[in-house]
């Protein structure tokens, strides 16, 4: 796993096998390490950082000390990943419609949270992020 403790973090739809793959690219291409939303760390941090456990996409960078989480963190990672402006924007303005196809396609069951801000890290979930990075997933085998 990467030590940087200032590498970004993404907690993912890990139930999803297409956000799993989106995740896994990610995460080679600029750093980031991946984590799903469903690993036993990511519920403490959520909790620390919102009070609660949003199911959303979640950037975590504490090198900038920045939360960007469902539509902001979508947009976040198109800048990061080079497809700013346009694509970013489509991404962002289809954040919502996006994740309902992808988690019907998949089977998921469950709505994304309407959390789509950038928000300061806080104190207490910036003492958690170390803890997130052991549960960063393996790319997957394939998709089924």
């Amino acid at each position: 796993m990467d030590s940087d403790p200032d590498a970004p973090v993404l907690i993912f739809d890990g139930d999803c096998p297409y956000c799993s793959v989106a995740a896994v690219a990610l995460r080679r291409l600029e750093g980031v390490v991946a984590v799903p939303w469903e690993a036993d760390p990511v519920g403490p941090f959520l909790d620390a950082q919102f009070g609660s456990r949003p199911f959303a996409m979640v950037l975590v960078d504490p090198g900038e000390r920045r939360v960007y989480a469902g539509r902001s963190a979508a947009e976040e990672l198109a800048d990061r990943a080079g497809t700013p402006g346009i694509v970013g924007g489509l991404v962002r303005d289809n954040y919502d419609r996006i994740a309902g196809v992808v988690g019907t396609l998949s089977g998921r069951g469950r709505d994304p949270a309407d959390v789509h801000e950038t928000y300061q890290l806080t104190d207490a979930a910036s003492d958690l992020v170390d803890d997130l990075r052991p549960a960063a997933s393996e790319p997957p085998e394939a998709l089924p």
